[in-house]
């Protein structure tokens, strides 16, 4: 079968505590994450679409061959207003005037504060001159984020537009985080190309998707072992009760409407989870076959990853096994079409990995 495509993943976010990102040596963490690149290849996942964080060092030393890890189509960092959902700042770092230092977190290249059209604009711009494939732009509430609640809207349709423009421009795309309809609306109607999550868009938001060839790139956030933990009785934890709640509805009406649906796991902050994937994936015969699962997470997402044209870092097809294709392959002991639970074992089922016709891993010799 073809290799594994994450179209939701934070390479440089996903196994290192929070707390450890906000306070760790960057080196560190850097070489934390540069690990668990090298693991998630190992789970078969051949390529990943980054939502945002400094990715461009990891992603240089996979491509120069210097350290395994799946190909990385990254997006910098995380285009956010004052108050959104990459603001990591805290009530000590305000306010912010005209001479005040930018962030650690905008320095070490998380996120961008951006306020107004042209901010927005030159945010987006500094990650294209980066060598961003897309842009990620925060347009709604979050959980993981303390201060902004999960129901607000983000950023004004001239502030969306000029992201979409300056995107546009250099022949590439915007996705939003979002959860709500207003937001989910006002994305589309800026010319977002992609929406990341939207637990909580309704009938009419969905409705809209299909007609203009938006991507609805999901989660499969349940109330299971896989939920981030946040800790109970926090105000976290409540965004993300109310989140999960609206998953099974997504899932529904991403079918009825036929929306291009893509499969990401957005994990943080925890090695374990992160080393669960497989298992995420498999959980999507919740709402779909399990030909259906596995086509999301090739083809369908090598699809979604296409929509970079001329800005994807790299040259070929990807998500499908045939002539002039790149050669991701998996070979799995045992039929995944008739028993889907063996790519939640990489370990010990998928017997020959390989990337760009490079065996990362053959246990035939």
């Amino acid at each position: 079968m073809p290799g594994l495509i994450d179209a939701h993943t934070h390479m440089a976010m996903s196994v290192v505590p929070q707390m450890v990102l906000l306070t760790a040596d960057p080196n560190y963490t850097q070489i934390v994450q540069a690990k668990a690149a090298g693991e998630m290849l190992l789970r078969g996942f051949t390529s990943a679409r980054d939502a945002g964080g400094p990715t461009f060092g990891i992603k240089r030393a996979i491509d120069e061959g210097q350290i395994p890890g799946p190909r990385i189509w990254p997006a910098g960092a995380m285009v956010s207003q004052t108050s959104g959902h990459g603001d990591y700042r805290t009530h000590f770092d305000l306010p912010r005037k005209d001479d005040t230092p930018a962030h650690f977190s905008e320095r070490l290249g998380y996120a961008v504060i951006a306020d107004s059209p042209d901010e927005v604009r030159r945010g987006v711009r500094e990650q294209l001159l980066r060598g961003a494939s897309h842009i990620k732009l925060m347009a709604g509430g979050g959980v993981a984020s303390n201060y902004d609640p999960l129901d607000v809207a983000q950023y004004s349709d001239a502030e969306i537009r000029a992201a979409v423009e300056a995107a546009d421009q250099w022949g590439t795309y915007v996705t939003v985080h979002a959860y709500t309809s207003t937001a989910v609306q006002a994305a589309i109607r800026a010319g977002v190309k992609c929406i990341e999550h939207a637990q909580l868009a309704d009938e009419a938001s969905a409705k809209l998707m299909a007609p203009k060839d938006v991507w609805w790139s999901l989660q499969p956030f349940l109330e299971d072992e896989d939920m981030i933990p946040f800790p109970e009785g926090s105000a976290n934890r409540a965004k993300q009760r109310q989140m999960i709640s609206g998953t099974n509805l997504a899932y529904r009406l991403a079918k009825k409407h036929k929306v291009k649906t893509a499969f990401g796991t957005d994990t943080l902050f925890d090695a374990k989870l992160a080393s669960r994937q497989g298992a995420q994936l498999s959980k999507l015969t919740r709402w779909y076959t399990p030909a259906e699962v596995l086509k999301m997470a090739t083809g369908d997402n090598g699809e979604l990853l296409a929509l970079s044209g001329l800005r994807s870092p790299y040259v070929g097809k990807i998500g499908v096994v045939e002539v002039g294709a790149l050669a991701d392959l998996l070979l799995v002991d045992g039929d995944p079409i008739a028993d889907i639970k063996l790519i939640e074992d990489p370990g010990r089922n998928f017997v020959v990995i390989m990337k760009d016709g490079k065996l990362y891993k053959n246990l035939l010799r």
